[in-house]
């Protein structure tokens, strides 16, 4: 039976117990439910079901059950109190390309370019065939590199061999690409049929002028950074943008390896193209003060990540406290301003004259001259060429008396 959903937009999945999804008991042990896990994933992988939604739903729900099931403190919390302390837990979200169209392909490349996560499967021709024990695998000396262009949707395996003392030391695998290419580095288990089930796989991000991936089996816990967690917990709140950026820290399941051979592979997860790389092995024991600053530094971004949760409460506080000062600033100025208005009305009420407005004495054509005085001519009324005409009007006159004179 499938997982099921209420009805309503936002009615919150009903999941099926993990156990029962991935057929195992509950005091199974972690190497039975990892080949359970192997099993379903290959039986329902979009790869192999292309045109059939209900084999793509029972694939996640296969993937988020394991995700449960192989982190051994979800586990343990998933047996305390089942799915309610799971509730803030996401699934990864997975973009099968493979057979998914030329469309759906450039919308991903699109995506991904523009600086969105987009996790990608893995192919199950390569899950496959490295579970059958049928891949070539190249042998990769500690302390040496190769370098190859892998073909998207492809992988090239390496054997890593190493022993008790480099084992003890510790060892790390990383894949850099100048080239920026999109990969993924897998590390494949020995499986009870001779073949190769996968186990761990890092997504290559872009650190600096070059895109990278690592593995580090140290004796103490490292962790990755899983953007994808970053992105969707700022896609929900991007307020608190900064105070989810260490939120997608997770701790890496394997810590040391063995003596022996183990095998791991370069994945071309390019949309397009195939990817340059080149992978490395190294044992620590020449590394000795590095792998002391990555422990004292790993140490060091937990303790801080445990802070910035703790002040992320006070900030909000703070924030709220904040905007109520500052409504109240603009409430007080207000309310400053209108009292210091009404004083000024109050203060021009103590007068004996009644002030008319100009206004009022245009319309009544009366004038602010007292009886008897009268008004003289404005700059307005008195233009030059005003004067003019009255000068030559008066000498006019003149001139008219005289000659009336005369004539008399």
């Amino acid at each position: 039976m499938r997982s099921k959903k209420m009805e309503g937009p936002s009615a919150p999945t009903i999941r099926r117990d993990p156990y029962e999804v991935l057929s195992v008991s509950r005091d199974s042990s972690d190497q039975e439910i990892k080949t359970a896990y192997r099993k379903l994933a290959l039986k329902y992988h979009p790869d192999k079901n292309a045109n059939n939604p209900e084999a793509s739903e029972l694939f996640k729900e296969v993937a988020y059950s394991y995700s449960i099931l192989s982190d051994p403190e979800k586990r343990r919390q998933y047996d305390t109190a089942g799915f309610e302390l799971r509730r803030g837990v996401l699934m990864r979200p997975f973009f099968p390309i493979k057979k998914k169209g030329t469309v759906n392909t450039m919308f991903a490349a699109l995506f991904s370019k523009l600086g969105v996560p987009i996790k990608t499967t893995i192919s199950a021709n390569v899950l496959e065939e490295a579970l059958n024990g049928t891949v070539t695998v190249r042998p990769l000396p500690i302390g040496t590199s190769v370098s190859g262009k892998v073909e998207k949707q492809c992988a090239h395996f390496f054997g890593v061999t190493i022993t008790d003392e480099q084992a003890e030391s510790g060892i790390v695998v990383r894949v850099t690409s100048t080239a920026q290419s999109k990969f993924k580095l897998l590390y494949f288990e020995q499986d009870v049929n001779s073949g190769y089930g996968l186990a761990l796989q890092e997504d290559s991000e872009k650190t600096g002028k070059v895109t990278s991936a690592g593995m580090y089996f140290l004796h103490f816990q490292v962790y990755r950074m899983d953007s994808t967690v970053n992105a969707l917990a700022i896609a929900k709140d991007p307020e608190s943008a900064f105070f989810k950026r260490l939120e997608g820290l997770q701790p890496c399941e394997v810590s040391e390896l063995k003596a022996g051979t183990h095998i791991f592979a370069v994945y071309g997860d390019n949309f397009f193209k195939t990817a340059t790389y080149t992978i490395e092995a190294l044992c620590a024991k020449t590394y000795e003060d590095t792998t002391q600053k990555l422990k004292d530094i790993e140490a060091q971004i937990l303790r801080k990540r445990n802070e910035l949760r703790q002040f992320e409460t006070e900030y909000g506080k703070a924030l709220a406290r904040f905007q109520e000062v500052t409504n109240r600033y603009t409430q007080e100025k207000q309310t400053v301003d209108d009292l210091m208005k009404q004083r000024d009305g109050i203060h021009a009420t103590f007068t004996v004259t009644k002030p008319q407005s100009s206004a009022s004495n245009l319309s009544n054509g009366s004038s602010s001259k007292g009886p008897g005085e009268t008004e003289s001519p404005t700059a307005e009324d008195g233009n030059s060429e005003g004067k003019d005409k009255s000068g030559k009007k008066k000498w006019f006159n003149l001139n008219l008396m005289g000659s009336d004179k005369k004539l008399g």
